[in-house]
């Protein structure tokens, strides 16, 4: 059978990373703020007449350099976000021979729902 997905997790596998990946999305929503406040600031600036350059901009890019890392590390390990803001991730497993997403937000203490690849947060069920 031939899968969606390289890597698949154990719900053991994906417990271990949460502690991990909750630092990630602290640093994801942080970097989201940062980015925001360097937008506004910046498009105040796009006047013309106005010196875009030096350390603002020098920010933002570090902001979107930094952004671009942590997703990766998502990235690499095929680890899906879905919802930012909320902390809501999927991360690809096998249940029963069918490939399916072990699903887990950051307000949860664990890993306890799953649903099928095409179902979405509405199709969660109790593992």
């Amino acid at each position: 059978m031939a899968y969606r997905f390289e890597k698949h997790y154990t719900r053991e596998e994906a417990q271990a990373l949460l502690p991990q990946v909750r630092q990630w999305l602290q640093q994801l929503n942080h970097l989201r703020r940062e980015l925001e406040r360097f937008d506004k600031r910046l498009s105040g600036l796009m006047n013309p007449g106005h010196d875009v350059g030096g350390e603002l901009v020098n920010n933002w890019i570090r902001a979107l350099a930094d952004t671009q890392q942590v997703l990766g590390e998502f990235q690499s390990r095929q680890i899906f976000i879905k919802d930012l803001e909320r902390g809501l991730l999927d991360f690809p497993a096998i249940i029963g021979g069918r490939e399916v997403f072990l699903c887990w937000e950051q307000d949860e203490e664990n890993i306890e729902h799953w649903h099928d690849l095409d179902a979405g947060y509405g199709g969660r069920e109790l593992l």
